[in-house]
């Protein structure tokens, strides 16, 4: 694989960046920045999306007949890089990376017509029904029930750990639809409008302060059969297919490496009280270089998938092994924020969003405040998105042939 950019991936590289200083304001650059979640709020979101929207760059992973920019896995590499270099908010996943795809590869030309503008122009917000209750990680076991009445679905059940379905016009839901069949042949995938009587939102706010996940429960509400994608019974087909784009298909480490140079910076400010500052001390010092070179060999990982993208193969059960690598590796840059900072990255302010006007005022510097809110925020990485156990058992039967 050769590494090095071509000359026409080096001036899509200065393209890049000249949107990028051009049609990203710092108040947004500073939202980003400022955010301990995972997803960022739809202000900040919602106006980055737009100006994607508006170049044409929104749906950049999408095939091009749908919409998509038809940009090679290098490009869709380097806008990435180049966007976490810059600070720009990360998009949203569940419309553009996970139900967006699933609807160019099983979805009705009827729904594409229907819903795939809107995700690009960002009208309609989506949300994801997998997780239930006792249903997690094991989404074979999932008990949410549809039956179908004439031309409708009648839904029973709840989901939880929804992300932003207090804001979703839609959700895209695992649902059973034959209770006889094998737990995995049994299920179906359906769009569920979100604004109807039969759906209520009881939020979750966790220990870090932030709101964005949620329980959702379905008491007989109700979808079109026109919103069942695919044929009764391959929902977990499909799911799995939602999957391997939420897991892989993108790249974990330029982020990752653009946090570990804000840390060094940061522990390049901030007094040992000993002699000098606490990023010369060794033992700081010799956590940054092992986090750097660890995500430096993730991307190395990240590029040779990205060689296969190119060659027109799937993504495939390595994907697992970035998803497991990369979320150790966040928690443990948020982890030693909070051993930089000290006392002062103890502070876990309770209001949010913490950019703005009304921003509380840091104890110290913004990224001190930021630093426990994000460490408890991202303890879910080793969680969502299947867990790292379910990543290990992945990487062990169909990696490694154990």
């Amino acid at each position: 694989m050769d590494m090095e950019l071509s000359a026409e991936e080096l001036a899509f590289r200065d393209e890049v960046r000249a949107f990028l200083a051009e049609a990203l304001p710092e108040h947004v650059r500073e939202g980003a920045r400022n955010t301990p979640s995972v997803f960022v709020e739809p202000d900040i979101g919602d106006e980055w999306h737009r100006a994607l929207h508006a170049k044409g760059w929104v749906a950049y992973h999408w095939p091009k007949e749908h919409g998509g920019t038809g940009w090679t896995p290098v490009q869709r590499y380097i806008f990435e890089k180049e966007c976490a270099l810059a600070d720009a908010p990360a998009l949203s996943v569940l419309g553009l990376k996970l139900i967006g795809p699933v609807l160019c590869r099983y979805g009705t030309p009827e729904q594409q017509a229907r819903f795939l503008p809107r995700i690009r122009d960002a009208s309609e917000k989506w949300c994801q029904g997998y997780s239930e209750p006792g249903a997690g990680s094991d989404l074979a076991s999932l008990k949410t029930r549809a039956e179908r009445r004439g031309d409708r679905y009648v839904i029973n059940g709840t989901k939880i750990w929804t992300t932003h379905a207090h804001y979703a016009d839609w959700m895209f839901c695992l649902a059973r639809t034959d209770p006889e069949a094998k737990p995995q042949a049994g299920i179906s995938f359906l769009l569920v409008p979100m604004r109807q009587k039969g759906i209520s939102i009881r939020p979750i706010v966790t220990h870090a302060g932030d709101h964005e996940v949620n329980q959702v429960f379905l008491d007989d509400a109700e979808t079109s059969v026109d919103c069942l994608v695919g044929q009764e019974g391959q929902g977990w087909e499909i799911a799995k297919f939602l999957l391997e784009n939420e897991r892989g298909g993108s790249c974990a480490a330029p982020r990752l490496l653009a946090d570990i140079a804000r840390l060094r910076a940061a522990a390049d400010a901030e007094p040992s009280g000993v002699n000098g500052a606490l990023g010369h001390q060794p033992s700081i010092e010799a956590r940054l270089v092992r986090l750097e070179l660890e995500a430096l060999a993730l991307e190395t990982t990240e590029l040779r998938i990205l060689a296969d993208l190119a060659k027109g193969r799937r993504p495939g059960p390595q994907t697992s092994l970035v998803k497991l690598i990369a979320s150790n590796l966040r928690q443990r840059i948020d982890e030693l924020a909070v051993d930089i900072f000290g006392p002062l990255g103890l502070q876990l302010p309770p209001e949010r969003p913490l950019y703005g006007n009304s921003a509380p005022e840091p104890v110290g510097s913004r990224e001190a405040q930021l630093a426990m809110p994000t460490y408890l925020n991202g303890r879910a990485w080793t969680i969502f998105g299947g867990s790292n156990e379910v990543q290990k058992g992945i990487i062990a039967k169909q990696v490694l042939g154990l």
